[in-house]
Formats: C-alpha cells, sequence, structure tokens
C-alpha cells in the first residue's frame, strides 16, 4: 500500500523541520531519500513509524499496516540467540515451532545457516546488521523503514549486505522508503530516488532509476547520468564531494 504524507509541518522547538510537505511514497517500490545532515530524513522515517507525533498534516496507509523499521545499528538484544531475536518479533503471529522455522529460514537467506544459537557478541558488525535484516522481513510488515543501515560498515560488508538486501526484497517485494547519505548505494537500491533539502524539508530534485534492479550497476550509462546529476545536486555552489560518494564505484 502506498504511504501518502499530506501537508506535514513537525518542529524541533523553533526549528521548523517540516512545513506543509506533502509526498506519495508508492505501493511495493523503494524510495531512495538523499540529502545532507539535518534536512529532516530521519524524521520523516520518525513521523511516518509513529515515533513522533506531527503537529499538522496527515499521513495515510500506515493506520493498518505493520511497519519494519532497519535502524543504523542492529539493536539486537544480548542476552538472546540470534534466532530468538527474530522469533521475538514473530510471538503475535505464529507458535513457538512456526517461529523457529521462519527464524532458521530468513538467517539462511542472509547467509548466516549454522549461527542461529550464537549470542549478538559472538558475530561480527556485518553478522549482526545482516540478522537485522533477516528480522526486518521475516515481520509480517508491508511497510519497511530503512535509516541508514549499511553506514557503520565497511565496504565488503556494505556490499555484500546490499545483495542480501536485493534478494530479500525481490523474493517479498514492500514499500519501502530508504534513508541514506550514499549515492552509490541510492542508485542500486532506489527506484525512485529524492533529494531533500532543508530545513524545512523540500525535495530539491526527483529521479526515476529506468533500469530493472537486476540491471543497475555503476558503470551502466544511464546510471552514470544519474550519479553525475546527484552529485552536482548535493554538492551545490561549494563543489564538495558529498559523504560516501565513489566509494564503491569499482564494486558495484
Amino acid at each position: 500500500m502506498a504511504i501518502e504524507c499530506t501537508a506535514l509541518s513537525f518542529s524541533f522547538d523553533t526549528l521548523k523541520v517540516f512545513d506543509s510537505f506533502s509526498r506519495t511514497f508508492p505501493d511495493r517500490h523503494v524510495t531512495a531519500v538523499l540529502g545532507p545532515s539535518g534536512c529532516g530524513k530521519t524524521t520523516l522515517l520518525n513521523l511516518i513509524s509513529g515515533l513522533l507525533p506531527f503537529y499538522s498534516g496527515s499521513i495515510r496507509g500506515t493506520e493498518t499496516n505493520r511497519i519494519s523499521y532497519l535502524f543504523q545499528e542492529p539493536r539486537l538484544l544480548p542476552w538472546m540467540t540470534v534466532s530468538r531475536n527474530i522469533e521475538i518479533v514473530l510471538e503475535p503471529f505464529w507458535d513457538g515451532p512456526e517461529r523457529h522455522r521462519r527464524a532458521v529460514h530468513f538467517l539462511e537467506l542472509v547467509g548466516l545457516s549454522g549461527f542461529e544459537e550464537y549470542y549478538p557478541h559472538q558475530l561480527s558488525g556485518g553478522m549482526r546488521q545482516r540478522t537485522a535484516i533477516a528480522r526486518a522481513f521475516a515481520y509480517p510488515a508491508a511497510i519497511l523503514l530503512m535509516d541508514e543501515p549499511f553506514q557503520a560498515l565497511d565496504l565488503h560488508r556494505k556490499l555484500s549486505l546490499i545483495r542480501f538486501f536485493e534478494q530479500l526484497w525481490n523474493l517479498d517485494p514492500r514499500t519501502a522508503i530508504f534513508v541514506t547519505h550514499d549515492i552509490q548505494e541510492a542508485l542500486i537500491l532506489g527506484d525512485t530516488i529524492l533529494v531533500l533539502q532543508g530545513p524545512p524539508a523540500k525535495i530539491a530534485r526527483e529521479l526515476h532509476n529506468p533500469l530493472p534492479r537486476f540491471e543497475r550497476k555503476l558503470k551502466a550509462l544511464p546510471i552514470l547520468e544519474m550519479e553525475q546529476e546527484l552529485y552536482e545536486v548535493l554538492a551545490g555552489e561549494e563543489g564538495e564531494e558529498p559523504s560516501g560518494y565513489g566509494e564503491t564505484q569499482k564494486e558495484l
């Protein structure tokens, strides 16, 4: 189901972050959101998820739909095993054996078969984030919100997680909003790419990815053209290189 934000307004004290902001996020579609720090990207996710109350306006599409939220850090419970960290979010929907079966299934999809009984402190950072991705997809939600989930990872782990995410999303497409500072992440994962500026937040540029997900390589001409356009918008008049620019250029 699509998410419709209409005339949203929100402030932190005297800082107006959103002022009559409107946007529709299409059903079963990945919308990548780029922009400088402080422009309202994470606040937008928190408003949609209900973690923050908006002052005026409306959000439709979330009333009866469950939401998975994938954060920058894995947020695993340290006293629970990997499989239990997934099973706990499934308790309202399935009994014990089915919960465990689903946890094992999703861990296998992200390459963690055999690690079900490990604890988070026994895993690498990339493995913990893979567990968080498995948990986000195991939870039966129509909406997936992602707040820079690959930011803290080195290049190898980041590329691996992007591919695991693609595999899971292709099996179970959802209405997804993906916040990132990284142009290449946005180009590979985003069906639509929005550049926010602010505050107050406004859409400075909107690009539609012309390539199917399985054809998105950074050396493809349409991707290169969009990359240059995004670079110019994000660099602005200062001509400074945006954070994360070019770091995955040779790998994807």
